[in-house]
């Protein structure tokens, strides 16, 4: 781990205007290696039960597949894949008892001790990798929306208030095998922030906005003022809403 940093973190989650949750998130510390964390966010669809239950099965199988994980010897980009892969699967099993077809997104981010970090997503759950308050990158979106933004015929602002914002080009559980996109940051650096969430928050901020919250507050204020925020701005019809924020802040 670099001596140049502390990291300091916060998960958040609130159901929402909804009458049940479906989302989930973690963040997890490996148990046998210091410096080594998942943070991951799951966004359940199918009712009360196949919502839940796919979210679960992700939370379950990262869980077992980060435990297994020697950041020393193992690739963490195939470890994500396996994690997707292995949630997709699980998923569709369930579906047999579920009353709907259970999916999830997911969105997760592993930080090795050595300072480097992978993600991989699929859906539309996102994470953003800010230095201070400027954004450095972020996952695009497995949507029909980002189809239209890729193609130019909508902006990324259209996209979000697009009465089909909702509809995903692919996630875990369905027929097909899920879209899967990585993305590696070879050397986290101080000032360094990282957000995975649920499209129940981000759909109310711009990236600025998230940006300028993270560079300002704590891990737990950012995800408290976030979380807030996106209820007022959802005025009464918010969705579930998850997140989890990891800061790589300055040693003085």
């Amino acid at each position: 781990m670099s001596k140049g940093y502390r990291i300091t973190a916060s998960t958040g989650i609130h159901k929402g205007d909804r009458d049940y949750q479906q989302d989930q998130v973690s963040l997890i510390s490996h148990q046998r290696v210091a410096g080594c964390l998942l943070g991951i966010v799951a966004d359940g669809m199918g009712g009360r039960s196949g919502g839940r239950k796919a979210s679960d099965q992700v939370m379950m199988t990262a869980r077992q597949l980060f435990e297994r994980y020697a950041p020393d010897t193992d690739d963490a980009a195939t470890m994500l894949s396996q994690i997707i892969q292995e949630a997709h699967i699980v998923i569709k099993l369930t579906a047999i008892s579920a009353e709907q077809e259970p999916h999830s997104t997911l969105a997760a981010f592993l930080i090795n001790p050595g300072g480097d970090c992978h993600w991989v997503h699929t859906g539309d759950s996102r994470i953003y990798h800010f230095h201070g308050s400027k954004l450095v990158s972020r996952t695009i979106d497995h949507s029909y929306v980002q189809t239209l933004v890729d193609k130019g015929e909508i902006t990324d602002e259209e996209a979000n208030v697009h009465p089909q914002s909702n509809i995903l080009m692919g996630c875990l559980g369905t027929e097909e095998t899920p879209p899967v996109s990585h993305h590696h940051i070879p050397h986290l650096t101080p000032d360094d922030v990282l957000i995975a969430c649920s499209d129940g928050v981000w759909h109310y901020f711009t990236a600025a906005e998230i940006g300028s919250a993270l560079s300002m507050l704590s891990a737990r204020e950012a995800t408290e003022f976030l979380i807030q925020k996106a209820r007022s701005r959802a005025r009464g019809g918010g969705d579930n809403l998850s997140l989890v924020v990891v800061k790589l802040e300055p040693l003085a």
